[in-house]
């Protein structure tokens, strides 16, 4: 090793310098001189080791030269203090610290943080507990060593919950799926109980307000705003009223048959008919309709509520603003033309337990509980063939249109029927929706990013808060502001609502097939067909990847 007192401190302590003599000293290595600097007063300095190179070169260089017997003066060490460095996530929702040991030079306190800190703007979500913890680590750290730890995290924003109104009545098509028990356990299937009337007073429906959302923030305190919840509107219709003491619920005023509507419910007048026939001729009532015995060959029923039919309806035609329920069997025939003689068309759901060559077009959900044969279907929402215990439900021959899905317990026949089923097949409509939405909310941006840079181009208040057509200026453009504020958070919950059924839409929207799909049922899943040439069991039929595909799992 070399000796020790060729090494000291500069006269500023700050320094490690080595004073050599090449001839009397070399020649040497860079081990000699790194064990020089682990003496005492030496090894908590920085190493500094392109001075270490250069040194041990030149010496070695001088070394038996005539030039060598000159003393050589290096700068091999210094102090250093210790070393803060903060990094913050991409997206300002963390930020992390890291502590390096000094060199001998100063160390780190909580007000050298503190500065740090502010000068890199965080300000938001800091923990004391956790910078504490690492200023106690790096007191036991080497010199040169570090520890980090993410010191602040920032709060994300909250958003509201969505409006939800809950009904607090039952509805006349709900009598179809809940028959009577008899007292030895069996089923009366014509025995649907008595009809479904509400009182004065009788709570309809109870909303539960959307919810405004908590904003959060970011670990330099800018704000994250919270979309509120989606509102849902607590209409009253005919019949109803907002409880006064609480403009949530929505009661009756009159006695009725309640009729459920897209933003509450009204309750109707019931008219109430033996038979609709030739003796008695067509009807168009202002309310809803009880027929207790059957609609008849070609006769015409037409409600501005609901129409419930406690018998069958045979080649005749049914059109409800509400729904229309059918307690026993819609009958009809195929014409020469190949229309078929029997029509359903309602704005809510359309029910019944048998079906057979008939047209039935709804709003809102299909229900067959026993069997669809031969007859075209059309729905905005699903169309199921299924009872309640999901044993029985055959969906043969015809045409079947549901926009969000079909489910049956068996789709076909033995017999190969041709049957058709289409689902799912407005994916391109909802995109244009979501593109028409996304250009809104960009033209809105846009639009309130021109208003605040005309309110930054105002004077000072004082100099114009005098001039009333001024005054009229500023508040009209601060009103538009907020209307478009308004608007775009609409807008935005809609367009999140929808990208979200975009993205997942073959993935909610299948064909459900509870027991079998028979040979000769072509099916079509958005822009894709294929025709079964063998019997599947049960499964979910999608569309994957533009291919039919048929799961087989649970």
């Amino acid at each position: 090793m070399l000796h020790p007192g060729l090494i000291e401190l500069s006269q500023d302590q700050q320094k490690a310098e080595l004073k050599i003599i090449p001839n009397t000293h070399g020649p040497i290595s860079e081990q000699d001189l790194q064990q020089l600097l682990t003496l005492p007063d030496f090894a908590c300095l920085f190493p500094l080791q392109a001075q270490i190179t250069q040194a041990v070169i030149q010496v070695n260089q001088l070394n038996h030269q005539p030039d060598g017997d000159i003393e050589l003066f290096f700068e091999i060490a210094d102090r250093r203090d210790a070393a803060i460095s903060f990094e913050v996530s991409s997206d300002k929702m963390q930020a992390s610290m890291q502590l390096t040991a000094a060199y001998g030079g100063k160390s780190i306190d909580i007000r050298d943080i503190l500065q740090n800190l502010k000068l890199q703007r965080i300000s938001m979500g800091l923990s004391k507990v956790k910078i504490d913890n690492l200023l106690t680590e790096l007191a036991t750290l080497a010199p040169g060593k570090s520890c980090a730890g993410v010191i602040a995290s920032g709060r994300a924003a909250i958003n509201g919950i969505a409006a939800k109104l809950e009904r607090k009545v039952s509805l006349a098509r709900e009598r179809l799926l809940q028959p009577q028990s008899n007292s030895d356990g069996t089923v009366d299937m014509r025995n649907l109980g008595a009809m479904i009337m509400v009182k004065p007073g009788s709570l309809l429906i109870e909303k539960t307000p959307a919810t405004p959302g908590t904003d959060g923030y970011n670990v330099h305190g800018e704000k994250l705003t919270a979309k509120p919840g989606k509102d849902l509107k607590l209409t009253a219709g005919s019949g109803t009223e907002l409880n006064p003491k609480n403009p949530n619920q929505l009661i009756a005023t009159v006695a009725g048959q309640p009729v459920e509507n897209k933003t509450g419910m009204q309750v109707d007048d019931v008219l109430q008919i033996k038979n609709v026939d030739v003796g008695y001729g067509n009807v168009d009532f202002k309310g809803s309709i009880l027929i207790t015995g059957d609609v008849c060959e070609g006769m015409v029923v037409k409600s501005t509520g609901d129409i419930t039919v406690m018998g069958f309806v045979d080649s005749a035609a049914l059109h409800a603003k509400g729904d229309i329920t059918v307690s026993k069997g819609v009958i009809g025939r195929q014409l020469k033309d190949l229309s078929l003689s029997t029509t359903l068309v309602a704005q809510g759901q359309i029910s019944a337990q048998f079906v057979q060559y008939s047209r039935l077009q709804a709003q809102a959900n299909i229900l067959i509980t026993k069997q669809l044969l031969h007859s075209h279907s059309q729905t905005q929402q699903q169309l199921i063939v299924s009872d309640s215990s999901g044993r029985r439900g055959d969906l043969v021959g015809g045409k079947a249109e549901a926009n969000k899905g079909i489910q049956a317990v068996a789709i076909g026949a033995t017999a190969d029927t041709k049957t058709e089923v289409f689902c799912a097949m407005e994916l391109s409509e909802l995109k244009l929706q979501l593109k028409q939405l996304d250009q809104s909310i960009k033209s809105m941006v846009v639009a309130m990013l021109n208003i605040e840079a005309q309110l930054r181009k105002l004077p000072p208040k004082e100099q114009w808060q005098a001039d009333a057509m001024m005054v009229e200026q500023v508040t009209v453009m601060l009103d538009e502001k907020r209307r478009m504020a308004t608007i775009r958070a609409q807008e935005e919950l809609e367009h999140d609502a929808l990208k979200l059924e975009v993205d997942n839409y073959y993935k909610n929207y299948c064909v459900h097939a509870l027991k079998h799909v028979y040979s000769n049922v072509e099916i079509h899943i958005g822009n894709v067909f294929q025709r079964t040439q063998r019997e599947h069991g049960p499964c979910h039929i999608h569309n994957k990847n533009q291919e039919i595909y048929f799961n087989y799992s649970n």
